[in-house]
């Protein structure tokens, strides 16, 4: 079965950095374009940065020039590196694929930007 698992968050200051991953199974993984959503509280769930199969990527304004998603088709991992980090950017970040039927989602971490 298809599993996401992600890694990597954590309490940050601001203007630090934090590398989240995503360790993906239970399908071909370099055949599906992967993305990366956050949630912060009271707030809805928003794309962050997308990856296709063929590593184009895109980001969500808000995170542009500071995020970088990345992928590793050999360890099956989609990487955020998230630089610059602002208060704003506290929220729990989530792992998403595609499949032919239904989306897929990881259970999230929680990063936490503050002083």
């Amino acid at each position: 079965q298809v599993q996401l698992v992600e890694s990597g968050g954590g309490l940050v200051q601001p203007g630090g950095s934090l590398r989240l991953s995503c360790a993906a199974s239970g399908f071909t993984f370099s055949n599906y374009a992967m993305s990366w959503y956050r949630q912060a509280p009271g707030k809805e769930r928003e794309l962050v940065a997308g990856i296709s199969a063929g590593s184009i990527t895109n980001y969500a304004d808000s995170v542009k020039g500071r995020f970088t998603i990345s992928r590793d088709n050999v360890k099956n991992t989609v990487y955020l590196q998230m630089n610059s980090l602002r208060p704003e950017d506290t929220a729990v970040y989530y792992c998403k694929t595609r499949g032919v039927f239904r989306e897929y989602w990881g259970q999230g971490t929680q990063v936490t930007v503050s002083s």
